[in-house]
């Protein structure tokens, strides 16, 4: 009975959080990926998916235990029109299965290479376009398309994709995906592929890690050894040496409504207004952790800021409030 006791305090204790300042299952706070709903902030980690109340700051969290979720590690976060949350997860240890899961707000459905057309059980990126097709990016499967009934399948073999190690994908205005692999950045009109990588372009390294672009159809791309910008004809290369960046690690990127690029990096958080450029770390700031895997700006120009390792922090330009 006693042992049966304190199973059932330790499932819901992971359960739910009544306080933002909560400090038990240290794997929440790597975080991973970060995206808003309405009042809510969805937040993958490598110790499961939660969701964050903006008003009243409480945290439910979502994990093997106590959802449908595949593995506690997630890496992407979706979501379609009618809010449902779709969900990249890591293949799971002990050869479980990890993929894609929807998850309504009631029901889960996890789609793997067992039961779908999922070329890959590792879910790296997932983003939805216009007309509600889900893009996922794999870790060995290459790209797959869902339109919620097909799968298609873009790799190595069958179309211009550079490398089947997909880590990040964005559309642009035109509707063309910008694919970040292991071995460059692919460009994809829906016919067409332009492959860039550091022999052809100004990237300076083949492994792209984020993309972002902004609203005169710039990509900044970040890499392991730097960042890059590039207009569609001119490369602009920002790094350590010939820069106000951090770090060449370049994790992540978000613009906000006035064109600053945030950026998180292995050592700090840049923000750059196109002139200046302006750190904050650990030593200045309120930031528990200077590794800054996900970066979100919210409706109200919020910064929601992800460590891996230091939790969930909010700045609202003035005033820095750490999560959890």
């Amino acid at each position: 009975m006693k042992k049966f006791l304190i199973l059932l305090y330790l499932i819901s204790s992971i359960t739910i959080a009544q306080s933002p300042k909560w400090k038990n299952y240290p794997d929440t706070k790597k975080i991973m990926t970060i995206r808003e709903e309405g009042n809510y902030i969805w937040i993958g980690s490598k110790g499961g998916l939660l969701n964050l109340n903006k008003t009243t700051g409480n945290i439910i969290l979502y994990n093997k235990i106590n959802s449908g979720l595949p593995d506690t590690w997630v890496n992407s976060i979706a979501i379609d029109g009618k809010g449902n949350k779709w969900i990249g997860t890591y293949e799971g240890v002990h050869g479980t299965y990890g993929g894609l899961t929807k998850f309504d707000g009631t029901k889960w459905k996890v789609y793997n290479t067992l039961n779908s057309g999922l070329p890959d059980s590792v879910v790296l990126s997932t983003v939805i376009d216009d007309s509600g097709n889900k893009w996922i990016g794999t870790g060995q499967g290459g790209l797959a398309k869902f339109d919620s009934t097909k799968w298609t399948i873009y790799n190595t073999s069958n179309s211009g994709l550079p490398n089947n190690y997909v880590y990040t994908i964005v559309i642009d205005g035109s509707g063309s995906k910008w694919v970040g692999t292991y071995s460059g950045l692919a460009k994809f009109d829906g016919i067409k592929w332009t492959v860039y990588n550091a022999l052809n372009s100004g990237l300076p390294y083949n492994y792209i890690q984020a993309i972002a672009i902004d609203s005169s159809g710039n990509k900044w791309i970040g890499t392991y050894k730097g960042l890059s910008k590039f207009d569609g004809t001119k490369w602009t290369l920002f790094n350590t040496s010939n820069s106000g960046l951090p770090n060449n690690d370049v994790w992540s990127i978000t613009i906000d409504g006035n064109g600053n690029k945030w950026i998180g990096t292995e050592k700090g958080l840049a923000k750059f207004d196109g002139t200046k450029w302006t750190i904050y770390n650990t030593s200045n700031s309120a930031l528990p952790n200077n590794d800054i895997q996900a970066i979100l700006i919210d409706g109200n120009g919020n910064k929601w800021i992800g460590t891996f390792g230091g939790g969930l922090v909010k700045f609202d330009g003035k005033t820095w409030t750490v999560l959890y």
